[in-house]
């Protein structure tokens, strides 16, 4: 007993040791089930802006399980979640100074290494760029994915 515990604890430093690439804002979480004798489903929206690119804010909806493991952190949310992303100032970052695919954000969806990422796509032909997200956790061979693009526009403060 005392092994499983100790194991239990090991886990939890562990899922509390590992950041996040970028802090999102949650915004509000809308209950979808009701449990009576235990926290309900929801759905949680966050917003976050891009930590390379500033003018653009993107919001993430994800499906987060209920039960007594949410308030300890120990569910592992469902692989739903959508992603928009938009230019809200002004975009001045040049794009020959972003990688081709970097990670703009990560949460965490499970205390152990279930995540949904968001990745920075730079489609430099339409000057535009494109948000992937990805649940790092295999469903039928594929992961759940949302995306959004962002062109890059001139910017006026009216």
């Amino acid at each position: 007993m005392e092994t499983k515990v100790k194991l239990f604890l090991a886990a939890i430093a562990l899922a509390a040791a590992i950041p996040a690439s970028a802090l999102g804002d949650e915004l509000t979480c809308i209950s979808t089930t009701f449990n009576l004798l235990s926290p309900n489903d929801k759905v949680c929206v966050t917003a976050f802006e891009d930590p390379k690119v500033s003018g653009v804010t993107c919001h993430i909806s994800q499906a987060r399980a209920g039960g007594w493991g949410q308030p300890l952190g120990l569910n592992e949310d469902p692989s739903n979640f959508s992603v928009a992303c938009r230019q809200t100032g002004p975009i001045t970052v040049d794009l020959s100074t972003l990688g081709d695919k970097d990670e703009a954000f990560t949460e965490k969806t499970s205390i152990f290494f279930k995540a949904t990422r968001i990745y920075r796509l730079v489609d430099r032909k339409h000057n535009a760029l494109v948000y992937l997200a990805i649940s790092s956790k295999l469903i039928n061979g594929s992961p759940a994915n949302a995306i959004s693009s962002v062109p890059i526009i001139p910017w006026s403060e009216k």
